[in-house]
């Protein structure tokens, strides 16, 4: 039945897909409760004398099922508010998925490696949660980059704003306002220590838009002999055992 009134509301409404789940997880339950109520009636059941039955199970239920009990407000309190809904792109103790479902007890979230992640609804009102489709869409992508000591700070600001610029007109989901900038962070052990900040619509294009600026930078640098150093280190030998140095040349 939901599969064929409900569509049809969602779609003369143009309700998005957050609310139209929420519509469909709702309907479900008021159809169970009272399928379960008119089942009771029809095969002659008092439900007035099961009142003190019901009392004394329910407080046993309680105690026993206390996390469930928590889940389920949780996941009822998560379709009203809408800190995450259906749809969104959200970072989850490192992990990077969508959500998928918001059932009674848990949401499930898809990660970026097609992993299906089982979470406690009370984890998102409890716990940090990153929603990266909470609100405007639009969120900043950092690019760190080092360069050698040697290398001009001037051309390297602007060949890393001309990658900006390559980029943007390769993938529609990179924004030119907010403008990308350059970033001068610092002196490294050693290299000096760039940032690339650029503006993307679609959060879900994060990893291949950094992937793709990556690129860019790495073939731009070495078209213009920009360094990119990798950590060094000096080892100093102040003393070594004479007897030690003679085995060595002997061998």
């Amino acid at each position: 039945m939901t599969k064929q009134f409900l569509p049809t509301v969602f779609t003369r409404y143009q309700l998005d897909v957050g609310i139209q789940y929420t519509f469909n997880r709702l309907f479900h339950y008021v159809v169970m409760i009272i399928a379960v109520l008119v089942t009771t009636s029809m095969v002659g059941l008092d439900l007035s004398a099961l009142t003190v039955f019901a009392g004394v199970l329910g407080v046993g239920i309680g105690f026993g099922l206390q996390n469930i009990t928590s889940n389920f407000i949780s996941g009822i309190i998560l379709l009203f508010e809408r800190p995450i809904k259906v749809g969104d792109r959200v970072i989850v103790e490192e992990i990077i998925g969508d959500v998928e479902k918001i059932n009674m007890r848990a949401t499930i979230i898809r990660s970026i490696n097609n992993e299906h992640i089982i979470v406690p609804n009370s984890y998102f009102l409890e716990e940090h949660v990153v929603n990266r489709s909470y609100a405007a869409p639009e969120m900043r992508l950092v690019v760190p980059i080092g360069v050698s000591y040697d290398s001009d700070v001037d051309k390297v600001e602007a060949l890393l704003m001309s990658v900006a610029e390559e980029e943007s007109n390769k993938h529609e989901t990179i924004l030119t306002t907010p403008e990308p900038f350059v970033n001068f962070v610092g002196f490294g052990d050693s290299s000096l220590d760039f940032e690339l900040f650029i503006w993307i619509q679609d959060p879900k294009q994060f990893m291949r838009i950094k992937s793709s600026v990556n690129f860019n930078i790495f073939r731009t640098f070495n078209q213009h002999d920009i360094e990119i150093p990798f950590p060094q280190r000096d080892l100093h030998v102040k003393s070594i055992d004479q007897k030690l140095l003679s085995d060595l040349k002997e061998h």
